[in-house]
């Protein structure tokens, strides 16, 4: 993916996260076939694209706690996923740092996105 020309799509989330997994496929990729290598490639491909699978659970959510909980499961997963990626950083593994760079700020605005989501969804349920 030409991750130079993609500024993730901002009007679909769905969408966002998913492209958020693939280009964290294409990053851990070039991680080394070590233990640690293949311990955070497979954290970092369950991690990043359970995000993406828990949103859609949550547009048919049955409730608002059932749509609260299913955000939180993705909040939780993209936590997860941004604390590999500081391992990978501070490894100083040999991957595409721009591609790191990017994916370290994405992972960051998604979790802002969640955050604000779960308190505005929080907020509706007293009303």
């Amino acid at each position: 993916m030409n991750y130079e020309s993609s500024k993730y799509k901002r009007v679909n989330l769905e969408d966002r996260l998913i492209d958020f997994s693939i280009n964290i496929i294409e990053l851990i990729e070039k991680l080394p076939k070590s233990n640690i290598g293949l311990y955070l490639k497979d954290q970092l491909t369950r991690s990043s694209a359970s995000p993406a699978f828990n949103y859609g659970e949550a547009q048919s959510a049955e409730s608002s706690r059932d749509f609260i909980h299913k955000m939180k499961i993705c909040l939780k997963e993209l936590r997860e996923t941004r604390i590999g990626l500081k391992y990978i950083f501070r490894g100083k593994f040999s991957v595409d740092s721009k591609l790191l760079e990017i994916l370290l700020n994405e992972s960051n605005e998604l979790i802002s996105i969640f955050v604000k989501s779960i308190q505005t969804a929080k907020k509706n349920m007293e009303k």
